[in-house]
């Protein structure tokens, strides 16, 4: 081999970062695979690369015969004496082969052609690999181009790919911008390995803020949980394991340098940051944030919340589209519903008319009411809410008695409610149909003066000349006055 081609080798492993080592078993890869094309037999072939002469030898094993009866495999021993003086009947000896020579143009081209593709191949493996221990990571790299809406971003030794469903809506990018994205998957396919970018998961807003705030890097302040909606708001509950550090404060920064600067890197996307609290109540009231929780009931069956505000917060406490509340629900894990105090108190003194006792209801005898009462089911009501998962648990009820017992439930209250409605309508009529009290009109104060004006078509007219003259009597009393 000429110190051209070493050379070439040498060149390619670094332009592809791979090993020397690795390009040359490649390239006896792609020989052996020319040799084949040429012969019958390629067992006997073996490689060997003098380092000093900077040589890849080809070398073919053959035994040494009287009689030659498969040359590819066997040699006469006139033939194998000129090449080592002191070989014998039945000894193995090495021929070199000049592949160059041996094998011709075609084969040699067709030997080029696979070495091109196994060094591809080699170094689709590496980007694999490195990337593949680089998942849930952020990276930064350069904007290559724009195809149908999904960037290509240069990230040095590989290309991501910056799907439109992981971009932030309404985010442009231009070819040269940098960019910073969060590694989501690295998948292998017949182009090479896929390197799957996102700037709209969750995760992306946690390693910004990991990255921005060193309490975060540092773990002595945690990021619980993160609620978000891409483009448009996030809620981030944070808690400290150190009792002198406030969370809230830290991740804000002074002036808010910190949270800012996450801001600017996510288009100008609004940030609540939360303080957590294990308690459910407490983390909801927070995450409800800057609407003042007035009242709160929870319901652990479902795990869910009725969350009673000011009259005047309740645009505040739902959001723009209910944004606010969905993802206040979405950070806290229960379903969060939410009133105004007006609404929440009318509510409560309608359930507590209609609130009937769980017993009252048709097939519940005394033992399964206070089954159920233990199940915290002590109403009508509640045991029409129940799921029919919590009914299977208490003892005593099966599948068809539970799904009865459920329909019963909600029959009933369904009933209550159509005859609660009546009776709403009832009074409300009734208080239209009242009699008023009757006062006097002016027509009873005034009846005996026959000069009083009751109606507007007794005003006499008034025209021009009626007023002639009133100036000059309004002088003279003037004067007489004086």
């Amino acid at each position: 081999m000429s110190f051209d081609m070493i050379e070439a080798m040498t060149l390619i492993a670094r332009e592809k970062n791979l090993e020397f080592e690795s390009v040359l078993e490649t390239l006896e890869a792609s020989l052996l695979a020319a040799a084949k094309k040429k012969y019958n037999f390629t067992d006997n072939l073996s490689f060997r690369f003098d380092r000093k002469a900077n040589e890849l030898l080809m070398i073919a094993t053959k035994r040494v015969v009287e009689k030659v009866e498969d040359k590819d495999i066997e040699i006469s021993l006139p033939e194998a004496q000129e090449i080592d003086p002191e070989a014998q009947i039945g000894d193995e000896i090495e021929i070199y082969i000049d592949y160059e020579m041996e094998f011709g143009r075609n084969a040699i081209a067709a030997a080029k052609q696979i070495l091109i593709q196994k060094v591809r191949e080699a170094e689709r493996d590496r980007i694999y690999n490195e990337f593949i221990d680089k998942v849930n990571t952020l990276v930064s790299g350069v904007v290559q181009q724009i195809d149908k809406g999904n960037v290509i971003v240069n990230l040095g030794r590989g290309e991501g790919i910056l799907p439109i469903k992981e971009q932030i809506p309404r985010e442009k990018f231009r070819q040269g911008d940098r960019i910073r994205a969060y590694i989501l998957d690295v998948q292998k396919s017949m182009r090479g390995p896929q390197i799957i970018l996102s700037r709209a998961c969750n995760e992306f807003v946690r390693m910004l803020f990991a990255l921005e705030v060193p309490e975060i890097y540092e773990r002595v302040i945690e990021i619980k949980a993160i609620a978000r909606e891409p483009g448009e708001r996030t809620k981030v509950a944070v808690y400290s394991s150190d009792d002198r550090i406030d969370p809230v404060g830290a991740c804000v920064g002074i002036k808010g340098v910190r949270v800012q600067s996450i801001v600017r890197e996510l288009n100008n996307e609004r940030i609540d940051i939360v303080p957590y609290s294990s308690n459910p109540e407490i983390f909801v009231t927070r995450a409800l944030a800057p609407a003042k929780v007035v009242n709160i009931e929870v319901d652990d069956i479902e795990k869910k919340m009725t969350v009673a505000v000011e009259d005047e917060k309740l645009s505040l406490a739902i959001g723009r589209n209910g944004q606010n509340a969905r993802l206040a629900s979405k950070l806290t894990g229960w379903k969060v519903n939410i009133m105004s105090e007006t609404d929440y108190n009318e509510a409560k003194h309608r359930e507590a008319e209609l609130l009937v006792p769980v017993g009252q209801l048709e097939g519940v005898g005394p033992k399964l009411e206070e089954r159920l009462a233990d199940a915290d089911i002590g109403s009508v009501q509640r045991l029409a809410q129940a799921p029919i998962e919590v009914l299977l648990k208490i003892e005593g009820l099966g599948p068809k008695s539970a799904e009865a017992l459920s329909e019963r439930a909600k029959e009933f209250v369904a009933q209550l409610e159509r005859e609660y409605e009546q009776r709403k309508k009832e009074e409300e009529t009734t208080e239209e149909t009242k009699p008023v009290d009757e006062k006097l009109t002016a027509e009873d104060v005034f009846e005996d003066d026959e000069d009083f004006v009751t109606e507007v078509d007794d005003v006499p007219e008034v025209t021009a000349p009626d007023l002639d003259g009133v100036e000059d009597e309004q002088e003279e009393d003037s004067k007489e006055t004086e």
